[in-house]
């Protein structure tokens, strides 16, 4: 007997009991919980993403619709970058000032091609306030997963208001879990026994996120 059989059989004898018309699973459990903590406006909403995001280590950047192209070549300026990963569906205004070599999102990368990269700048589908988390779900602006992951540096661009919600529930109602989610809260981070926090093990050193309005 495989592995597989012994589990769905330990599963078939953990279910055996329950009656065909039992309570539905999404019915099965008072969900009374807080949708958002608080009432905040919506300029206090996103003040709330940017004070988490900066309690996470992430770089936070405000600018207009107008100061977004020049405000990515500052960044990628400042950060010395040769090379940038561009998604095939990114705007490409946001990239308008700057000279940097544009390296097209492509299946055919290998991790090593992507790790030579200095940069890569997304989009991101939706951004939450009271945790202070990004999350990207593959779209034509994001791009493959693995462009996020391997350059040591990600600009992410949120569009203020209309990405920027308060609460995890709310976000999930953005978003549809068919799709590659990824969650970034802060630049990617671990800590060893002794609490020493090291950046950029599982993902890029340096998330700088930009919020911008206007769009």
């Amino acid at each position: 007997m495989s592995s597989r059989d012994l589990i769905l059989a330990r599963v078939r004898r953990a279910i055996a009991d329950v009656p065909r018309d039992d309570t539905p699973y999404e019915q099965a459990f008072e969900r009374g919980y807080l949708r958002e903590h608080g009432d905040r406006s919506v300029a206090r909403t996103v003040d709330l993403l940017a004070e988490n995001l900066a309690d996470y280590r992430a770089l936070v950047h405000r600018c207009t619709a107008g100061e977004l192209a020049a405000t990515i070549a500052r960044l990628l300026a400042g950060r010395g970058a040769a090379s940038v990963v561009v998604p095939a569906g990114l705007d490409p205004r946001w990239l308008a000032a700057t000279e940097v070599t544009r390296v097209p999102d492509r299946a055919a990368d290998t991790p090593a091609e992507l790790d030579r990269v200095d940069s890569v700048v997304t989009a991101c589908a939706v951004a939450i306030a009271e945790t202070g988390t990004i999350v990207l779900d593959g779209g034509p602006d994001q791009g493959r997963r693995r462009i996020t992951l391997v350059p040591d540096h990600h600009i992410c661009v949120v569009r203020v208001p209309g990405q920027v919600v308060s609460s995890v529930p709310q976000g999930l109602e953005r978003v549809d879990p068919a799709r590659p989610l990824t969650w970034i809260s802060g630049p990617s981070a671990t800590s060893d026994i002794e609490l020493d926090r090291v950046e950029g093990v599982h993902g890029p050193r340096t998330l700088e996120v930009v919020l911008v309005s206007g769009e």
